[in-house]
């Protein structure tokens, strides 16, 4: 089993389909989570709490993306956030954690396992047929390599401006998503910098949705990012 440390669906449905097959329904909403980086406690507990926070408010997809939290309690936030049928959860690089857990898929990075080798053994029976495997890219040219390797949907950025994103270089804004979005087939997730006020433009340039952290984690209260949730479900 592989494990690495260096368009909307319910959970349980088929994987996300090619845009010019089955159109998706709505735009995607993806909680990506930084405990770190929460105002006040940065605890598994109050990451728990806003992973809760986040599906009561509509969001579609919850990644865990705590790179630092051993084996063992990466398993059970998973185990806690799978718990919630609403959403569909995809664990970062973990592939090992994400089976275990029964998520809806993993979300490989430039360090992880190459997605060929995962989508080949995840594809032979090793995991279930409707297994997500997302990969994240920054160019044109890793959006298409992902493609090939048989990637279910790759995110896209920096879009914006963004602290997390700032290793990755400049912004690639909003026509070049477009170009990407055009270029590949898989549902392209725009990320980095993505928030409220800009996800619309995105939606409408080709993305089949947003994956944000500081949107989620930063709303004053679950009835305001409600809102924000379906206005971006809307957008479309």
């Amino acid at each position: 089993m592989f494990s690495s440390h260096s368009k909307h669906f319910a959970a349980g449905q088929p994987p996300l389909p090619a845009k010019d097959s089955q159109p998706i329904a709505r735009p995607i909403v993806c909680y990506v989570t930084d405990r770190k980086a929460l105002r006040e406690k940065k605890t598994v507990s109050a990451l728990l709490d806003r992973i809760r926070e986040a599906a009561a408010a509509g969001v579609d997809w919850v990644q865990i993306r705590e790179k630092d939290l051993p084996a063992r309690e990466l398993l059970a936030v998973v185990r806690d956030a799978v718990a919630l049928a609403s959403v569909r959860v995809i664990v970062n690089d973990r592939l090992d954690v994400a089976l275990a857990a029964g998520a809806a898929g993993v979300h490989l990075g430039h360090a992880s396992v190459p997605a060929r080798e995962v989508v080949r053994w995840c594809r032979a029976g090793n995991a279930p047929a409707d297994f997500l495997v997302g990969v994240s890219c920054h160019s044109l040219e890793g959006a298409q390599e992902a493609e090939s390797a048989g990637a279910s949907y790759t995110y896209f950025g920096p879009i914006y401006e963004t602290p997390s994103k700032i290793p990755f270089g400049k912004p690639h804004g909003v026509e070049e998503l477009a170009h990407v979005a055009k270029a590949v087939r898989i549902p392209v997730i725009a990320i980095g910098g993505v928030n409220e006020s800009n996800a619309a433009e995105c939606i409408r340039a080709g993305a089949a949705g947003i994956a944000a952290i500081r949107m989620i984690q930063d709303a004053s209260n679950v009835v305001a990012l409600k809102k924000a949730i379906e206005a971006i479900h809307c957008s479309r």
